[in-house]
């Protein structure tokens, strides 16, 4: 098949032609990441076109390149790759379509070194010619990849490798001064024209050696004539490389070993803002352990008590001494996590989050700084990549490689020189530099070789030559330009690659410049793609004008395959790089690599997305121009006090704008609008992201307008930055004031939003960037930050863009983290791929051997810990494992076969350690999710709002793989509705009577009672907002302590399954009946629902205000590679249910209708029901040797064992029950009543439960005698409790034996406050209506809320609904009514009326009238003038209308 170039997109106009016109069309504001066109998108689009190209055309237009060129033709490429140079691409504009008009400051690109004009070399700019390539035969040639095995044996190695290839005085000793005069003064006169650019790091032109690696020179060794010169750099050749490795460094050594504030080497409890609406004037229970007694001490201080204050507390208590506090820590029991001595009790999470008692052990700082702290050692270490980043493959090249191959060039080279003959070894040397080096071929080495092959022809031809022209002298002038273009080669390949050398001088060559001027074109060579497969050829053209280019700009270059047949074309190969590294252009020849990868991510290009200085088998080589451009920064500030003050219309149109929270969410029209009235934009109206989002574009002018807003800019809190670092905003001072701002959150706090932050280093310019420094320094200060961010990093590197920056990043901190935590992540590493491959064994395992498999294959973690000793936990630091428990551990039956491994807490205080190691789904979404969850419960937390949720952690560790944590006691859903039988999802009352079994004292089950309430309120609200689906009782749990969580979060943002066709979720989020009859209390308490109701939307609404913060998380993580968050719609859908538009008394009703929808909607029931049909199809109990429910319902009861129970008398309320003392396993006893029936009822029930069994014979009335009846009856039925209580274990510990002993009992063990009225203690039986009623504008807005107590004439339950009339109203339409509410003495609305055009509200009278249909319920007159507005209040009704 036939593949062709067109050379020139206008056939008629010459070369030199186009070379003398540079004027481009320009193209105005590009915006980033969006690509940019780069002039030739046309030329794309004719070519996918159908229209064929006429053979003419071909003829004319295209230059056909053979397979491979011979080395014996006049004018031959080295490599056996093709090698295409390409000529820079010119189109003529009449006039430039951007220039100044005024006179103003300049803001842009300047030159950093403006030659003299007359000196300019014209033929400098524009690169070089094209080749004419002839081709003969094909030549076989296997192309490989460069390689870093040596090409012959090397035996020695040395730090400098000097060979003489030729050119021994055409370069200049080096000079070991770093001053500009780094030329005698003969050279320094002919190359005045040459950019010098940070001669600081110079010491040659053309080369870079940095100050670090002077003591890398022998100082004893002469440098006597001119050589090629390799010397080791560990840090990389490449500039920006070894600027990042001394960054790193620089920030290393800002934090000593020494230094215990920074170096503690303890894991520290994290902590928050103190909670004052949390924990105001409450105490905290606390149990203290300490080394010098076994009997622990019992403290209740107060939430805001300083920790040090405590221990100094303890230390008084336990040895009357004042000893120092700050010798002294408080760890939490079966943790290595320590509180910290400056911060409140309360501030820390394990308070706020566990209102039980608290175990604390009272340590002596023995070991200060701890295991993982760096030692003296780490400060003096040295930061090479080359050694942290084993898996790389970056260092390619190797010195003694090139070495090897240079050695036997000058071998050969001499003996050319010596016998004019042997010409051909020459040639095959410089091939195995160019494959070695890339298989890069420079124009200058095909010239050179060429050259040198003729000279030698007509040697042979016996050519007549004069004495100046001699073959020998024009032999060693074509060989000194051969090796010298060997030299540019090496240079040019380190300075663009990674290498662990580079060559110590570089040969003389002049580099002419040209002043371009300000409003001149972007111009440069795309000279050739290198080392190309036999079927590539291409074209590119780039038509850009430097001076509308933002600081920020990014190059794109695709390789596209055209086909001659179809015309087609195919993307091959692109790569991407900045025009402007660090404020400067690139300068001179690079080389760029290109990835294979099938597309570049089209929304997302910075400089990190491909790894350009990484070798690849494909090789772009550029020219540009010697002219350099420097940015430079507008430093003038704005006047703005003769600003007009704004209309309120214009600021009322501002603060509804400012809703939409992300500038993605706004649209264009709107977008001018906010940056029409910029000026007038603050933090009270308006978010510094949305008015910077809302610019134009990213010329001169907008940008220095961003910059000017930036600087005058207050922020109301850290966290308003993070908008700031999205990809919108790839600004390099935008994004360092943004991580000023986020430098004043507490460690603490940017551990909350780590994974946002490494998501955010995407978008970042450089490696050095301020974010990535405060990621490091934070790392250093902080064992909790630099573990997740370990694992973070870690993760990361599995996602298809960015891998390289990662990888850095990651060396980067390990070389921070020093020598005891980096061996710790290698344990834990070790330990995941460890758990890895055990799950990939028992899932190749056949159903019947995989628990044999698991069993065996345990022995590996064994064999671990042996090595180990210990190791943390990768999902908590502050957990220390030691070893497993063999038989709790198991799989589960899912299709992922995720493993339940149990650890041995190496703590002697902790519990054993139960985590789930998944392999084959991707937990990285669950992390989300659970993190937006944690963030939600923090809000609700520094509100004074416990909503009871249980947030487990998750961790990816890899690619589809990672663990999760066990909550212990935890149950589905599916099981408890399995027990209840076959249609148990049906019933209404299986959760309750599962928790009444679970808790007999009346204690506990209004603890676990209030617990639901609670947590159920939570987890409704936070699965809505972030539209969690594929919702079924497998995916809900509860806790016998009555909480309930929800977890399998893959999916979300409204992403439901189908079946069908149809969604398989249904409801806006989880709430059913059963749910409702257990908050009820069956039906028992109907306030109950009003209350649960009332803490939903509460907790919406405070949720609602920190909705750009939520909306800002999400949309760091767009490009993280989530399935189901990668586009703006799903920001959309979060935002479209967190309504930040809407008032608190919309969102209220808002989030009742879809409360009342949720309970409405059957279909939640039937796919419960079809889930449990399932898996109980499905489900082997064999498969698992985890506990079934049965088992664990007996495990359950046996902790609730009767020791005995006492019949004392009878009952002082009637003499028809008995008074009964019941003695618990824990001696603890409580007092039940019971009647003569009730205990016949319970042998009934015996008799039937356990007809197989023997049960002790129950005294009937038959047995009773005439007299002394009553002690005959109590000492009979205390004899068959006996029996039954002391007989067999199963009867004993029955679910009925239990219930009738343990429920209802007469006084309650303990009183305890609950933190919601879950109905009143002597509730009011009057029918009251609640409302809240506002006015603002001339609106008149009421919210009716809930009305109480509401009964028909008869007694009957009505079908409420309420009617508003407003009296004196102008409008003939007046009366307003809400919905009607089936079969409820206390429903719930949550509607709005409103009434417009009301003008005042003096002289106004609301009458409210209640109904069931047409009959009349109550009514209430309300007299508007006197109502308090914006308070929630009841309102009685009367039993008639005034």
């Amino acid at each position: 098949m036939a593949y062709c170039w067109k050379t020139d997109l206008n056939p008629s106009e010459s070369h030199e032609k186009q070379q003398k016109h540079q004027e481009f069309h320009s193209v105005n504001q590009p915006l980033f990441p969006s690509h940019t066109g780069l002039g030739f998108d046309h030329v794309v689009d004719e070519i996918s076109n159908t229209i064929p190209l006429y053979q003419r055309e071909i003829e004319e237009n295209t230059i056909f390149v053979p397979s491979a060129p011979h080395w014996d033709s006049k004018r031959h490429s080295l490599d056996e790759a093709h090698q295409i140079s390409l000529n820079e691409f010119t189109s003529k504009s009449t006039e430039l379509s951007c220039h100044q008009v005024n006179k103003t400051r300049v803001i842009g690109f300047r030159h950093s070194v403006l030659p003299n004009p007359q000196n300019i070399n014209k033929e400098s700019f524009g690169g070089n010619p094209i080749g004419k390539y002839h081709g003969a035969d094909d030549y076989g040639f296997n192309i490989l990849p460069p390689s870093s095995t040596s090409v012959d044996e090397i035996n020695s190695r040395s730090e400098l490798d000097n060979y003489h290839i030729g050119f021994e005085h055409s370069i200049p000793p080096i000079y070991p001064s770093f001053s500009t005069d780094l030329m005698p003064k003969e050279e320094n006169k002919s190359s005045r024209n040459m950019n010098i650019v940070e001669p600081s790091l110079m010491l040659f032109k053309g080369s870079f050696l940095p100050r670090t690696w002077e003591s890398t020179l022998p100082k004893n060794k002469e440098l006597t004539g001119c050589s090629i010169q390799l010397v080791e750099v560990p840090q990389g050749s490449n500039r920006s490389l070894a600027s990042f490795c001394n960054k790193v460094k620089k920030i290393r050594e800002t934090y000593h070993a020494a230094d215990i504030n920074s170096n503690s080497g303890k894991i520290w409890s994290t902590t928050t803002a103190f909670p004052y609406k949390f924990f105001s004037n409450t105490k905290v229970n606390i149990n203290i352990f300490t080394e010098d007694s076994t009997q622990q001490l019992h403290f209740m201080p107060y939430a805001n008590y300083l920790v040090k204050d405590l221990i100094a507390e303890i230390l008084h208590f336990c040895t009357n001494d004042q000893l120092s506090p700050q010798n002294y820590l408080l760890s939490i029991c079966g943790y290595e996590e320590f509180l910290q001595n400056d911060h409140y009790l309360g501030s820390h999470r394990i308070f706020q989050k566990n209102r039980s008692v608290i175990q604390l052990n009272l340590q002596k700082n023995w070991e200060f700084p701890g295991k993982l702290s760096r030692k003296h050692e780490d400060d003096h270490s040295q930061f090479y990549l080359n050694q942290l980043l084993e898996v790389m493959p970056i260092w390619k090249v190797s010195r003694q490689c090139l070495s090897t191959v240079i050695k036997k060039y000058d071998s050969h080279l001499k003996y050319l020189l010596k016998t004019q003959q042997n010409l051909d070894n020459i040639i095959d040397d410089v091939k195995n530099i160019c494959i070695v080096l890339g298989c890069v071929e420079t124009k200058q080495i095909t010239d050179a070789v060429n050259e040198l092959n003729l000279i030698l022809q007509r040697k042979a031809e016996n050519f007549h030559q004069n004495s100046e022209t001699s073959a020998k002298g024009l032999i060693e002038r074509v060989t000194t330009e051969l090796s010298t273009s060997v030299y540019h080669l090496i240079d040019i390949y380190c300075s663009s690659f990674y290498a662990d050398f580079q060559p110590l001088n570089a040969p003389v060559h002049s580099v002419s410049c040209i002043n371009l001027g300000l409003h001149s074109h972007l111009s440069f060579t795309v000279y050739a793609a290198h080392n190309i497969p036999e079927t590539w050829v291409h074209r590119i053209n780039f038509p850009l004008e430097i001076k509308s280019l933002p600081r920020e700009s990014m190059l794109t270059i695709k390789l596209f395959g055209i086909t001659c047949a179809t015309n087609n074309a195919d993307l091959l190969a692109w790569t991407c790089l900045p025009l402007f590294p660090k404020h400067k252009s690139i300068l001179r020849s690079m080389l760029f690599s290109t990835t294979l990868q099938s597309e570049p991510p089209k929304e997302l290009i910075a400089p990190g997305v491909w790894d350009i200085s990484q070798p690849s088998p494909v090789t772009l080589q550029i020219d540009f121009p010697a002219t350099e451009w420097e940015y430079m920064k507008l430093d003038s500030e704005e006047n703005r006090s003769d600003l007009e003050e704004p209309p309120k219309e214009c600021l009322k149109h501002i603060a509804r704008l400012s809703q939409k929270q992300s500038p993605l969410l706004l649209s264009e029209e709107k977008r001018r609008y906010l940056w029409f009235y910029r000026l007038y934009c603050n933090n009270e109206n308006c978010s510094l992201p949305l008015v910077l989002g809302s610019a134009p574009g990213w010329d001169e002018t907008t940008v220095s307008e961003m910059h000017t807003i930036l600087r005058r800019w207050k922020f109301s809190h850290p966290l308003e930055a993070l908008g700031l670092l999205t990809s919108s905003f790839p600004d390099q001072e935008i994004r360092k004031v943004a991580v000023q701002q986020l430098d004043n959150l507490l460690n603490d706090e940017v551990l909350e939003y780590l994974p946002q932050l490494v998501q955010a280093v995407k978008f970042e310019w450089n490696l050095e960037s301020p974010l990535v420094q405060l990621l490091l320094h934070r790392s250093l200060q902080s064992i909790q930050i630099a573990h997740r961010l370990h694992w973070l990093l870690k993760d990361a590197q599995n996602e298809a863009y960015f891998k390289s920056w990662y990888q850095k990043l990651l060396a980067a901190l390990q070389f921070c983290a020093g020598k005891a935590l980096s061996d710790e992540f290698s344990k834990e590493q070790k330990l995941i791929k460890i758990l890895g491959d055990i799950g990939e064994k028992v899932k190749s395992a056949s159903d019947p051997q995989r628990q044999e498999v698991l069993k065996k294959e345990l022995g590996r973690l064994e064999e671990f810990f042996q090595c180990t000793n210990t190791c943390h936990l990768p999902l908590n630091p502050a957990l220390c494992i030691k070893g497993i428990d063999g038989d709790a551990c198991s799989y589960f039956t899912s299709n992922a076969l995720p493993l339940k491994i149990t650890f041995i807490n190496a703590n002697p205080m902790g519990k054993n350690i139960s985590v789930i190691f998944k392999a084959g789904d991707d937990l990285r979404q669950d992390m989300l999710v659970l993190q937006i969850i944690r963030v939600m419960d923090n809000i609700w937390l520094q509100e004074g709002l416990d909503m009871q949720m249980i947030i487990y952690r998750c961790l990816s560790t890899g690619k589809g793989q990672g663990l999760v944590q066990m909550v212990p006691d935890a149950i589905t859903l599916a099981k408890i509705h399995r027990h209840s039988g076959l249609i148990g999802p049906l019933k209404e009352n299986t959760i309750k009577k599962w928790f009444s079994q679970h808790n007999h004292l009346k204690v506990d089950y209004e603890k676990a009672l209030r617990n639901f309430f609670y947590s159920c309120a939570g987890w409704c609200v936070v699965t809505f907002i972030l539209g969690v689906c594929d919702r079924h009782n497998d995916n809900i749990m509860l806790t016998k302590s009555g909480h309930m969580f929800h977890i399998d979060f893959g999916k979300f943002l409204g992403h439901a399954q189908t079946f069908g066709g149809i969604k398989r979720d249904r409801a806006p989020f989880i709430f059913t009946s059963e749910m409702e009859y257990f908050i009820t209390e069956g039906g028992k308490n109907p306030q109950h629902f009003q209350d649960f109701v009332e803490l939903c939307c509460r907790a919406y609404n405070i949720v609602r205000r920190h909705s750009r913060l939520l909306l800002n998380l999400l949309e760091m993580m767009l490009h993280a590679g989530l399935p189901e968050l990668s586009g703006i719609q799903d920001l959309k859908y979060v935002y479209s249910n967190l309504r930040p538009q809407d008032t608190d008394l919309e969102a209220t009703s808002h989030f009742t209708k879809k409360i009342k929808e949720s309970l409405e909607c059957f279909p939640v029931k039937l796919n419960n029901l079809i889930h449990t049909l399932a898996q109980m199809t499905a489900v082997n109990p064999a498969k698992s040797t985890s506990q079934t429910f049965s088992r664990e319902s007996c495990t359950m009861s046996a902790t609730q064992l009767i020791q005995r129970a006492t019949i004392l008398g009878f009952s002082k309320k009637t003499r028809h029950l008995y008074l009964i003392q019941v003695t618990h396993s824990n001696n603890e006893t409580s007092l039940t009543e019971k009647s003569f029936d009730q205990f016949s009822k319970l042998h009934s029930q015996l008799q039937k439960q356990f007809a197989s069994l023997a049960l002790p014979e129950f005294p009937h009335w038959w047995h009773l005698p005439f007299t002394n009846s009553d002690h005959k009856r109590f000492r009979d039925l205390n004899n068959y409790m006996e029996q039954i209580l002391n007989g067999s274990y199963e009867v004993a510990n029955s679910d009925c034996v239990l219930s009738f002993f343990l429920s209802e009992p007469v006084e309650q063990t303990m009183e305890e406050s609950s933190p919601v009225d879950l109905g009143e203690k002597f509730p009011d039986k009057k029918p009251k209506v609640q409302l809240v009623i506002t006015y603002e504008d001339a609106k008149l807005t009421i919210l009716v809320k809930h009305v109480k107590n509401i009964h028909l004439p008869d007694g009957s339950t009505p079908s409420a609904h309420v009617e508003f009339y407003l009296l004196s109203y102008p409008s003939a339409v007046r009366r307003r009514k809400t919905k009607s509410v089936p079969k409820c003495t206390d429903p719930t609305y949550n509607e709005i009326v409103v009434y417009d055009e009301v003008t005042e509200l003096q002289g106004h009278v609301l009458m409210l009238i209640v109904k069931s249909k047409t009959t009349f319920v109550g009514a209430i007159n309300i007299q508007l003038c006197s109502v308090p507005l914006k308070e929630e209040k009841w309102y009685p009704l009367g039993n008639s209308i005034i």
